[in-house]
């Protein structure tokens, strides 16, 4: 099982960053045709996409809003080109019947976003609104701007909301939404930490340097691993459906499948160390930075 932990934004019309990013530490690169995109480059935008995909590149694309005129151009661009990217994160999600058009148009894995008070009544409905729908999450910024909020303690509830409608689908647990304070790592594995134990793994990023914070805070620390493999080796030793460790814990179905998640995630940290940099050595600079979306 791979997990993916960092989905780094990409502007579309930037092949340059696009090929920096799909050889950097990334677990998925998300090329995009909305925010990051002025509207006179969406068309070159697109081209550069498609450009991409042809050249074999396993590329994750975030249309536009598929209601307006540049998220249905994005559609068609995608259903037209011979190869199709690895996902498709659609923004502004509201509508479940909208969001089957999408996946029936497209036919790749979808992660819807949600980005207003409206689709975050609709989460469940459209977590459960098609079997391509791989996952779903939040866009915090729009959010807080249609809420009225300032965000921080006023989008508890919301997150809330899709960490329960994503596991009631039985999605992965959503992806954090972006940390847009590039510079300010200290405080991006602060929020990433709280954002793990309220029901989030993995975060959107718009900067490498944010990469190895996210993956950092995204592993198990030794002693849950060493936990972990103790409990699953002595349930294949003994077959037990339940008993009390050593340490007087009870443990049952559901502290196996925490311990078998826990594995999950540290053999994906293993396998990716060759990734990990030193983040006080790729802090960003006006010059290098990728993008900056939502």
């Amino acid at each position: 099982m791979t997990v993916v932990r960092s989905w780094l934004y990409v502007p579309g019309d930037r092949p340059d960053r696009i090929a920096k990013a799909l050889a950097g530490p990334a677990d998925a690169v998300v090329v995009d045709l909305e925010d990051a995109v002025a509207v006179a480059a969406k068309d070159e935008a697109r081209r550069t996409v498609v450009k991409t995909l042809a050249e074999g590149a396993r590329v994750f694309v975030r249309i536009n809003a598929p209601a307006s005129s540049a998220g249905e151009a994005d559609l068609a661009a995608l259903a037209a080109s011979d190869v199709k990217p690895a996902g498709v994160r659609v923004p502004k999600a509201e509508d479940p019947d909208e969001l089957r058009r999408v996946a029936d148009t497209l036919g790749v894995a979808l992660y819807p976003i949600l980005e207003s008070a409206l689709g975050v009544e609709n989460a469940l409905a459209l977590a459960t609104a098609h079997p391509l729908v791989a996952g779903i999450s939040l866009g915090e910024a729009d959010l807080a701007a249609d809420l009225r909020v300032a965000g921080g303690d006023a989008l508890v509830w919301p997150r809330s909301r899709v960490v329960v409608a994503a596991r009631a689908a039985g999605l992965p647990s959503p992806v954090q939404s972006v940390w847009t304070a590039v510079r300010d790592l200290d405080g991006l594995r602060t929020s990433t930490e709280a954002g793990r134990r309220a029901g989030f793994f993995g975060r959107s990023v718009i900067h490498p340097s944010q990469i190895p914070v996210v993956h950092e805070v995204c592993a198990p620390d030794p002693a849950e691993t060493a936990w972990a493999r103790e409990l699953v080796g002595r349930l294949a030793e003994s077959g037990e459906a339940a008993w009390i460790d050593h340490h007087g814990q009870f443990v049952d179905a559901a502290i196996v499948a925490r311990a078998q998640w826990v594995l999950t995630l540290a053999t994906n940290a293993e396998s990716g160390e060759k990734h990990v940099t030193d983040p006080a050595k790729s802090r960003p600079t006006p010059e290098n930075d990728v993008t900056v979306a939502k």
